[in-house]
Protein backbone atom coordinates (compact mmCIF):
# COMPACT_ATOMS: atom_id res chain seq x y z
CA UNK A 1 0.00 0.00 0.00
CA UNK A 2 1.87 3.22 -1.14
CA UNK A 3 -0.24 6.44 -1.89
CA UNK A 4 1.74 8.99 -3.82
CA UNK A 5 0.77 12.40 -4.57
CA UNK A 6 1.11 14.28 -6.96
CA UNK A 7 0.31 11.23 -9.44
CA UNK A 8 -0.59 10.38 -13.11
CA UNK A 9 -2.31 7.48 -13.98
CA UNK A 10 -2.28 7.08 -17.94
CA UNK A 11 -4.53 4.30 -20.38
CA UNK A 12 -3.48 5.90 -24.50
CA UNK A 13 -4.76 9.45 -24.86
CA UNK A 14 -6.45 8.82 -21.61
CA UNK A 15 -5.24 10.52 -18.72
CA UNK A 16 -5.72 11.46 -14.77
CA UNK A 17 -3.73 14.00 -13.16
CA UNK A 18 -4.29 16.86 -10.29
CA UNK A 19 -5.54 19.93 -11.02
CA UNK A 20 -2.93 22.54 -12.33
CA UNK A 21 -2.31 26.32 -11.41
CA UNK A 22 -2.34 26.81 -15.50
CA UNK A 23 -5.64 24.86 -16.01
CA UNK A 24 -7.38 27.72 -14.40
CA UNK A 25 -8.97 29.20 -17.82
CA UNK A 26 -9.91 25.88 -19.26
CA UNK A 27 -11.22 24.40 -16.14
CA UNK A 28 -13.86 27.40 -15.64
CA UNK A 29 -14.67 27.26 -18.96
CA UNK A 30 -15.69 23.62 -19.03
CA UNK A 31 -17.49 23.98 -15.70
CA UNK A 32 -19.38 26.88 -16.84
CA UNK A 33 -20.17 25.26 -20.50
CA UNK A 34 -21.39 22.19 -18.27
CA UNK A 35 -23.16 24.27 -15.36
CA UNK A 36 -26.71 23.06 -16.41
CA UNK A 37 -25.10 19.86 -17.57
CA UNK A 38 -24.17 18.66 -13.87
CA UNK A 39 -26.81 20.11 -12.03
CA UNK A 40 -28.81 17.49 -11.71
CA UNK A 41 -26.14 15.66 -10.13
CA UNK A 42 -24.22 17.53 -7.95
CA UNK A 43 -23.99 17.65 -4.67
CA UNK A 44 -25.39 20.71 -2.64
CA UNK A 45 -25.01 22.26 0.93
CA UNK A 46 -29.02 22.27 2.64
CA UNK A 47 -27.85 25.12 4.60
CA UNK A 48 -25.96 27.67 2.08
CA UNK A 49 -26.94 28.44 -1.12
CA UNK A 50 -25.40 26.49 -4.03
CA UNK A 51 -22.02 27.99 -5.69
CA UNK A 52 -19.05 26.98 -7.46
CA UNK A 53 -16.11 26.53 -5.17
CA UNK A 54 -13.77 29.25 -5.98
CA UNK A 55 -10.71 27.86 -8.43
CA UNK A 56 -7.35 28.78 -5.77
CA UNK A 57 -9.79 27.32 -3.09
CA UNK A 58 -10.34 23.98 -5.14
CA UNK A 59 -6.92 23.21 -5.73
CA UNK A 60 -5.96 23.90 -2.16
CA UNK A 61 -8.71 21.61 -0.88
CA UNK A 62 -7.76 19.39 -3.49
CA UNK A 63 -3.71 19.02 -2.57
CA UNK A 64 -4.22 19.02 1.19
CA UNK A 65 -7.15 16.29 1.21
CA UNK A 66 -4.80 14.23 -1.12
CA UNK A 67 -1.28 14.76 0.18
CA UNK A 68 -3.22 13.61 3.74
CA UNK A 69 -4.72 10.54 1.72
CA UNK A 70 -8.07 11.11 2.60
CA UNK A 71 -9.14 11.76 -1.26
CA UNK A 72 -7.91 11.41 -4.66
CA UNK A 73 -8.99 14.01 -6.36
CA UNK A 74 -8.20 14.12 -10.48
CA UNK A 75 -8.98 16.01 -13.63
CA UNK A 76 -9.82 13.40 -16.55
CA UNK A 77 -7.79 14.56 -19.51
CA UNK A 78 -8.19 13.22 -23.47
CA UNK A 79 -5.59 14.16 -25.83
CA UNK A 80 -4.19 16.94 -23.88
CA UNK A 81 -7.83 18.84 -22.89
CA UNK A 82 -9.51 18.64 -20.15
CA UNK A 83 -12.47 16.67 -19.74
CA UNK A 84 -13.97 15.99 -16.61
CA UNK A 85 -13.22 14.91 -13.03
CA UNK A 86 -13.09 11.69 -10.68
CA UNK A 87 -12.63 11.97 -7.06
CA UNK A 88 -11.84 8.73 -4.72
CA UNK A 89 -13.11 9.49 -1.45
CA UNK A 90 -12.91 9.59 1.82
CA UNK A 91 -10.29 6.75 1.25
CA UNK A 92 -10.66 4.28 4.80
CA UNK A 93 -7.88 1.83 5.55
CA UNK A 94 -7.98 -0.36 8.53
CA UNK A 95 -10.85 -2.44 8.79
CA UNK A 96 -12.59 -1.46 6.14
CA UNK A 97 -10.23 -0.48 3.13
CA UNK A 98 -12.87 1.10 1.28
CA UNK A 99 -14.07 4.33 -0.55
CA UNK A 100 -16.44 6.22 -2.72
CA UNK A 101 -16.20 7.31 -6.49
CA UNK A 102 -17.86 10.36 -7.87
CA UNK A 103 -17.27 11.57 -11.33
CA UNK A 104 -18.39 13.67 -14.16
CA UNK A 105 -17.85 14.38 -18.06
CA UNK A 106 -18.15 17.35 -20.13
CA UNK A 107 -21.31 17.14 -21.95
CA UNK A 108 -19.66 17.45 -25.39
CA UNK A 109 -17.35 13.99 -24.48
CA UNK A 110 -20.27 12.14 -22.92
CA UNK A 111 -21.17 8.56 -25.28
CA UNK A 112 -17.32 8.45 -26.02
CA UNK A 113 -16.15 5.89 -23.13
CA UNK A 114 -14.10 8.37 -21.39
CA UNK A 115 -16.12 8.28 -18.39
CA UNK A 116 -15.92 4.30 -17.79
CA UNK A 117 -12.61 4.23 -18.78
CA UNK A 118 -11.21 6.78 -16.22
CA UNK A 119 -13.33 5.17 -13.72
CA UNK A 120 -11.37 1.55 -14.56
CA UNK A 121 -8.43 3.11 -14.44
CA UNK A 122 -9.08 4.66 -10.68
CA UNK A 123 -10.46 1.32 -10.04
CA UNK A 124 -7.34 -0.71 -10.56
CA UNK A 125 -4.98 2.07 -8.86
CA UNK A 126 -7.23 1.80 -5.79
CA UNK A 127 -7.37 -1.89 -5.41
CA UNK A 128 -3.32 -2.90 -7.00
CA UNK A 129 -1.61 0.32 -5.54
CA UNK A 130 -3.73 1.43 -2.78
CA UNK A 131 -4.88 -1.93 -1.36
CA UNK A 132 -8.73 -1.23 -1.06
CA UNK A 133 -11.03 -3.83 -0.75
CA UNK A 134 -14.46 -2.53 -1.80
CA UNK A 135 -15.41 0.28 -3.78
CA UNK A 136 -18.39 1.89 -3.87
CA UNK A 137 -20.80 4.58 -6.23
CA UNK A 138 -23.81 6.28 -5.40
CA UNK A 139 -26.10 7.45 -8.33
CA UNK A 140 -29.59 9.19 -8.99
CA UNK A 141 -31.96 6.48 -10.30
CA UNK A 142 -32.56 9.25 -12.77
CA UNK A 143 -29.07 9.50 -13.91
CA UNK A 144 -28.91 6.93 -17.04
CA UNK A 145 -25.79 8.00 -17.92
CA UNK A 146 -23.81 7.28 -14.72
CA UNK A 147 -26.14 3.72 -14.68
CA UNK A 148 -24.24 2.90 -17.61
CA UNK A 149 -21.30 3.31 -16.65
CA UNK A 150 -21.48 1.12 -13.47
CA UNK A 151 -22.95 -1.93 -15.76
CA UNK A 152 -19.82 -1.48 -17.84
CA UNK A 153 -17.92 -2.24 -15.11
CA UNK A 154 -19.85 -4.57 -13.45
CA UNK A 155 -20.63 -3.29 -9.98
CA UNK A 156 -22.87 -4.70 -7.74
CA UNK A 157 -26.41 -3.06 -7.41
CA UNK A 158 -27.11 -3.06 -3.52
CA UNK A 159 -30.26 -1.40 -3.20
CA UNK A 160 -31.89 2.17 -2.56
CA UNK A 161 -30.60 4.74 -0.17
CA UNK A 162 -34.11 6.92 0.48
CA UNK A 163 -32.82 10.68 0.65
CA UNK A 164 -29.50 9.43 0.64
CA UNK A 165 -27.37 13.28 -0.66
CA UNK A 166 -28.44 16.48 -0.50
CA UNK A 167 -28.07 17.31 -4.80
CA UNK A 168 -29.54 20.11 -6.62
CA UNK A 169 -31.36 21.68 -3.81
CA UNK A 170 -33.22 18.65 -2.09
CA UNK A 171 -32.12 15.32 -0.31
CA UNK A 172 -32.51 13.05 -3.27
CA UNK A 173 -32.83 9.02 -3.31
CA UNK A 174 -29.70 6.83 -4.59
CA UNK A 175 -28.94 3.78 -6.06
CA UNK A 176 -26.30 1.99 -4.77
CA UNK A 177 -23.28 -0.13 -6.45
CA UNK A 178 -19.96 -1.55 -5.46
CA UNK A 179 -17.53 -3.86 -6.44
CA UNK A 180 -14.44 -5.57 -4.34
CA UNK A 181 -11.14 -6.97 -4.68
CA UNK A 182 -11.94 -10.27 -5.45
CA UNK A 183 -14.57 -9.69 -7.86
CA UNK A 184 -11.70 -7.63 -10.28
CA UNK A 185 -8.92 -10.30 -11.89
CA UNK A 186 -6.03 -7.72 -11.55
CA UNK A 187 -2.81 -8.98 -14.04
CA UNK A 188 0.45 -8.57 -13.00
CA UNK A 189 0.59 -5.19 -14.62
CA UNK A 190 -2.05 -3.59 -12.36
CA UNK A 191 -4.81 -3.69 -14.33
CA UNK A 192 -8.00 -5.83 -14.03
CA UNK A 193 -11.22 -3.44 -14.24
CA UNK A 194 -9.49 -1.86 -17.60
CA UNK A 195 -8.54 -5.00 -19.00
CA UNK A 196 -12.43 -6.04 -18.44
CA UNK A 197 -13.63 -2.87 -20.20
CA UNK A 198 -11.35 -3.30 -23.09
CA UNK A 199 -11.97 -6.59 -24.15
CA UNK A 200 -15.85 -6.36 -23.74
CA UNK A 201 -15.63 -2.36 -25.14
CA UNK A 202 -12.91 -2.30 -27.51
CA UNK A 203 -14.26 0.10 -30.02
CA UNK A 204 -14.89 2.47 -27.08
CA UNK A 205 -10.90 2.92 -27.20
CA UNK A 206 -9.39 4.61 -29.69
CA UNK A 207 -6.84 3.11 -31.96
CA UNK A 208 -4.36 6.24 -32.69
Amino acid sequence: MVHVWPLTLRDGELSLRPLRRRDRPEFERLRERNRDWLRPWDATDPERAARQLPFTALRRWNDQQARHGWYLPLVITARGRLAGQITAGPIQYGALRSTVLGYWIDRERAGAGLAPRATALMIDHLFAELGLHRIEVTVRPENTASLRVVEKLHLRPEGLRRSAIHVDGAWRDHLVFALTAEEVATGADGRGALARLHREFPSDTPTG
